[in-house]
């Protein structure tokens, strides 16, 4: 299970002419005896909505006005996230003839055509307060409060990560609600602005389409909608080659050396970017200085169970279990016992979103079985790292969607999959591949492997951007201005030398490289920068001044390579 959570708006959602329909809360109530958790997120007040909503309880969380407030059906507790505008405000309102004007426990709300209204009271008084339209309704709140921010409050409370929500909306005020969630989703009948940027559109309207989508949870766990991603690297010609953020799970494979952790670590930076929780389970020590997530034991102390599951109830919380202290006889079975509890922290919060498996071929070993017994049938969110794909359990490696070989011989690393899997080997090159380079295949009849270069971790792009900036490139990587005719010979061994040639040739040579393409191919080809070749080629294709295409490109490589002093 994935979505753990539904974030659902009320008016226009789940309610239509103030009262949420009677199919949609009975198909809320199954979502909940499903083991899932329904957080309520309104712009309304709690006294106007007990009014209209007589199942208050079927939720385990209410957001009301519009993320100022908090609220526990349970146990009838309500909780303010921000303080109210000052008494000032609200009575400067009533003598400038603003009606209806209510106010709740930090909310200020009217209506369409006040909002000039409040919004030089606002400015008139010299407020720190925001504006939030609801179709006709006019909503006043203490800036940075939205119905994301206090959805991200109720999960808090409930120990659940956004990345396990689905949420739904109809209206200008849901975009908070939306972006914060995992799976963003429109009723039919939303705004065309909230349909743009949802991830699915309900084929109903309403609060039949909260129906729908409640239905469709029950049914498949929204699988089928995948909206997020994490690159594993970029294509030579820019394209991104990448993994489902849920969902999916990969290997890395190749010899010692040849860069599987450095293109780990650049795939959990992203996670740990976008606040995916992982556990890595490290036996040799080959994270620690990372410093991607929380470290758990060292070479005196083993780690326990007990401990890892601890730091990992708090959502915003990844760990590094370091093994280097269990006996290497024993790292296989610490895993064994580690991993149910893992996968029963998962089954009950639906994290760690990724577990990584570092020396996968020694703690899931094809030799051994007690770890296989405790694996579901397809174990997702998982990243295999391994020198031999080959000794890694058949089961284990039946569940991997990506595989990766790095490093010496690829085409046999990815040849030992093929045969695991049986099925035939993608055609790769027999040459070694240079470091910071890979392929990547998705393991099917037919399917072509694909070559790529990995997305480097935030210390390897620092060090390769000085590289690239004041490094030696070396003759065969440098990049020579020669002309049209060849008469010149200016060899730019880095991209410091590269800006002070480009600004001293003539402008025919200078847009001779430009428009034949060879400062683009240098940019992809000899610096590695996809993004930056891409960028080169569209001031090409504009055809600009010459001074103006030096200054853009100028522009360009110093925003990326170069620090100011």
């Amino acid at each position: 299970m994935r979505c753990y959570a539904l974030a659902c708006d009320y008016d226009g959602t789940l309610a239509t002419d103030g009262r949420a329909g009677i199919a949609a809360l009975d198909a809320l109530q199954a979502l909940r005896s499903s083991g899932r958790r329904l957080i309520l997120v309104t712009g309304r007040q709690l006294p106007d909505l007990a009014v209209v909503l007589e199942r208050l309880n079927l939720f385990d969380r209410i957001v009301a006005e519009n993320g100022a407030v908090l609220y526990r059906p349970s146990t009838r507790e309500e909780r303010p996230l921000a303080a109210p505008p000052p008494a000032a405000f609200v009575s400067t309102l009533a003598r400038r003839g603003v009606a209806p004007l209510d106010q709740g426990r930090v909310i200020v709300a009217t209506v369409r055509p006040h909002e000039t209204t409040v919004l030089e009271t606002i400015r008139d008084l010299g407020l720190e307060l925001q504006v939030i339209f609801n179709r006709d309704s006019v909503m006043v709140l203490p800036s940075g409060v939205n119905k994301g921010t206090g959805l991200r409050a109720a999960l808090a409370e409930l120990r659940l990560s956004p990345h396990n929500v689905a949420g739904v909306g109809d209206a200008e005020n849901d975009h908070g609600l939306l972006d914060l969630s995992e799976w963003a989703v429109a009723v039919a009948d939303a705004l065309p602005s909230v349909r743009q940027r949802a991830h699915w559109v309900t084929a109903a309207a309403n609060t039949r389409g909260v129906a729908e989508l409640a239905e469709r949870i029950l049914a498949d766990d929204l699988v089928g909608i995948a909206p997020r991603a994490i690159a594993l690297g970029h294509t030579p010609d820019g394209q991104a080659v990448t993994v489902a953020a849920q969902g999916e799970s990969a290997l890395i494979c190749g010899p010692s050396g040849a860069g599987k952790s450095t293109l780990a670590s650049g795939f959990l930076e992203q996670l740990q970017d976008q606040s995916y929780q992982f556990c890595i389970v490290d036996p040799e020590g080959d994270f620690q200085a990372r410093a991607l997530a929380t470290p758990i034991g060292d070479a005196e102390r083993a780690p326990t169970a007990r401990e890892v599951i601890q730091l990992l109830e708090e959502p915003t919380q990844s760990i590094l279990v370091n093994l280097l202290g269990v006996r290497l006889e024993d790292r296989p079975a610490f895993f064994a016992q580690l991993l149910p509890a893992l996968l029963e922290l998962r089954a009950r919060t639906g994290r760690p979103h990724w577990l990584v498996v570092d020396e996968a071929h020694h703690l899931l070993s094809r030799d051994r079985t007690d770890a296989e017994v405790s694996l579901p049938q397809a174990l997702r969110g998982l990243l295999l790292i391994t020198v031999h794909a080959e000794r890694v359990s058949p089961a284990i490696l039946a569940s991997v969607d990506v595989a990766v070989a790095v490093g010496h011989a690829p085409h046999q690393t990815l040849g030992a999959v093929a045969s695991i899997r049986d099925l035939p080997a993608p055609v790769v090159p027999a040459d070694d591949l240079p470091p910071g380079d890979g392929f990547a295949w998705r393991p099917a009849r037919g399917a072509s492997a694909v070559r790529f270069r990995g997305v480097l971790p935030r210390g390897e792009r620092r060090r390769h951007r000085r590289d690239y900036a004041d490094g030696e490139l070396g003759p065969a990587r440098s990049f020579y201005f020669r002309g049209p005719e060849g008469k010149l010979n200016l060899r730019a061994q880095n991209l410091r030398v590269f800006l002070q040639l480009a600004d001293g040739v003539d402008e025919i040579t200078w847009n001779h490289h430009l428009e034949n393409g060879d400062v683009v191919r240098w940019f992809r080809d000899a610096i590695k920068d996809p993004e930056l070749a891409e960028h080169a080629a569209a001031l090409a294709r504009q055809r600009l001044p010459t001074d103006e295409a030096r200054q853009r490109v100028r522009a360009l490589i110093e925003e990326r390579y170069i620090e100011p002093a």
